[in-house]
């Protein structure tokens, strides 16, 4: 199998330091596992809750190579030809219209098949994100919440992925140079098929612990108080122990404390909270059942 090109990151340790250049904060096991993809020219399959860095991590990777992120949003009923290349058919026409036009003009007849493969020429080729990230060197292709999509998919990508090729009959096979570095991402809806799994290193994505997402707050909000960061992620770590339909994730929590540096706070209170409470929380039934009782959260 060829390995990818080590980009100038030679050990996860430097890979840990180079995303947080990007203000990606990675501990050991993900700094690991993203590393061995890189090396090992595998997919990388990110599982966890929605909220937990999961497309971040891609953005931030594709940062670090230098790469094109090609993203590829999964979507129930989605299909091969909506990850693969679709043929531009109004410009198709025009171009019949035109060779028509042209023929009448000086009596010619038009071949059919010469004007066939021309209505099939790459130009007219829409390549979507899975043929994109094929032809783009380097590139980061995102497949994001592929639990989302059904088992035809699902084998379709596999295939994709290991072969780095696909097929199109009327151009033929388009091989990458360089294959992408894959991303899946998964928000556990249901089960991934253990064929794709195995095609995949493996990752786990759990929300960060407290510490961890001060230090995210700081890295991606520069001057933000020190105490108000420590505010909003315990609030934010409380939050997610209680009965919501969408506990916040960590892109909620940097909006909740930006938006609370936007306003002029410099430490969480009931009105302060209450008045930037949209930031974190995206539901009624969450944000009626949290605002009565602000006090006791804020006061743990």
């Amino acid at each position: 199998m060829t390995e990818r090109p080590s980009n100038a990151v030679g050990s996860p340790a430097e890979l840990a330091a180079a995303l947080r250049t990007t203000g990606y904060l990675a501990d050991d096991g993900l700094a690991t596992a993203a590393f061995l993809a890189m090396q090992m020219n595998r997919p990388l399959f990110c599982e966890g809750e929605p909220g937990t860095g999961k497309t971040a991590l891609a953005q931030a990777l594709a940062q670090v190579l230098d790469a094109e992120l090609i993203r590829l949003q999964c979507h129930d009923g989605i299909d091969a030809s909506q990850a693969l290349y679709d043929w531009d058919f109004p410009r198709q026409l025009l171009h019949l219209r035109a060779l028509e036009a042209a023929a009448s003009a000086t009596g010619e007849t038009l071949d059919a098949d010469a004007v066939e493969a021309s209505l099939y020429d790459p130009r007219f080729l829409l390549a979507r994100p899975v043929l994109r990230a094929l032809q783009t060197s380097p590139s980061v292709l995102l497949i994001d919440e592929v639990d989302r999509a059904d088992d035809e998919f699902e084998a379709f990508l596999l295939e994709v992925l290991t072969e780095h090729a696909v097929s199109i009959p009327e151009v033929g096979e388009v091989r990458a140079k360089e294959p992408p570095l894959v991303v899946l991402t998964s928000n556990r809806t249901r089960e991934v098929h253990d064929a794709l799994k195995r095609r995949c290193l493996y990752l786990w994505l759990d929300h960060p612990d407290l510490q961890r997402e001060i230090q995210i707050l700081h890295s991606r909000l520069p001057g933000l108080p020190e105490r108000l960061a420590a505010q909003v992620a315990g609030a934010v770590h409380r939050l997610r122990q209680t009965d919501l339909l969408k506990p916040p994730g960590v892109a909620e929590t940097i909006d909740w404390a930006r938006a609370l540096q936007l306003v002029g706070a410099r430490h969480l209170d009931v009105d302060s909270a209450a008045a930037t409470l949209g930031a974190v929380l995206k539901y009624r039934e969450d944000a009626d059942r949290v605002r009565s009782q602000l006090d006791t959260l804020l006061a743990s």
